[in-house]
């Protein structure tokens, strides 16, 4: 008796369903995370007031009919040719508002940070005798060690410069700025921190301030940037153990890069010793 053939549909068919279960699978547990990101206890953060636990989890996980989406009401992500004028124009408006400061130093630092962090006191002094000098405090200009910096840089009567970013909770821009200008990209935003600064000052902070150093001092390993201008990191508890792993690790086990580069760091703890360096330091030009 001839062997009987499967139906292949009845075998499409039963793919079919588990696939749909599957999915629908998927779709419960999204659907609980979501639930407990709402019912999760809700962080304050310092420097907006508001909780943002479940909004922030919808907002960069899940949007509108399950798709996931970068930012909320973003006009240029569905036009390539929208976004590249827009990275252009803030190019050409970053380049003209620096056109007209001098003496700038960048201070870099977590916006996290409250008033009572005692390197938050460290960032104001800073602030304070650069605007004392006659030079212009240039920051992210957000709170935490950026609003330390320029509140010093205020409170000294100095030029106290805020150069922002457009983010959905985070960030605000401090009081204490006087003039400032906003951005919706990051990249274009660091061009412009280190684009005409004469010394560069890193305060303990994130993620955020681990990459502004990282990628200006990779320029100015690599040349790309002028060695004569100083990355000043104040704080040495916060950064000896970094720069202890990178010795130790990066250079003496592995070779990954040339002892001289430790030179491109100054290691240093107050505001008088951060500026000792920088008024060492020479203008540059665009």
């Amino acid at each position: 008796m001839p062997k009987m053939k499967r139906n292949p549909f009845v075998a499409r068919k039963k793919t079919v369903k588990k696939s749909v279960k599957k999915a629908a699978d998927i779709s419960e547990r999204s659907d609980q995370l979501l639930q407990q990101a709402t019912l999760a206890p809700q962080w304050q953060p310092s420097w907006t007031g508001q909780s943002f636990a479940a909004e922030r989890f919808k907002h960069w996980v899940v949007g509108n009919g399950n798709t996931c989406v970068p930012a909320a009401n973003d006009d240029f992500t569905g036009d390539i040719q929208w976004k590249i004028f827009k990275i252009m124009a803030e190019f050409v408006e970053g380049f003209e508002f620096l056109s007209r400061l001098h003496k700038e130093v960048s201070v870099f630092g977590s916006a996290r940070c409250s008033h009572k962090d005692p390197y938050y006191a460290v960032a104001r002094k800073i602030g304070s005798l650069c605007a004392k000098h006659g030079y212009t405090m240039v920051t992210g200009g957000g709170p935490g060690m950026m609003e330390a910096a320029n509140r010093g840089a205020f409170e000294a009567k100095g030029e106290s410069v805020g150069l922002t970013i457009q983010l959905p909770m985070e960030q605000r821009t401090n009081k204490y700025v006087k003039r400032a200008v906003d951005f919706h990209y990051f990249f274009t935003r660091k061009v412009m921190l280190s684009a005409s600064a004469q010394a560069y000052v890193f305060m303990p902070g994130g993620f955020g301030t681990l990459d502004e150093l990282f990628e200006i001092v990779t320029l100015i390993q690599t040349g790309k940037m002028s060695d004569s201008v100083p990355v000043i990191l104040v704080g040495k508890e916060f950064w000896k153990p970094l720069l202890g792993w990178i010795k130790k690790r990066v250079l003496d086990a592995h070779g990954y890069i040339a002892k001289g580069d430790l030179d491109i760091f100054h290691l240093v703890e107050t505001a008088e010793e951060a500026f000792a360096i920088i008024k060492t330091t020479h203008e540059r030009s665009l």
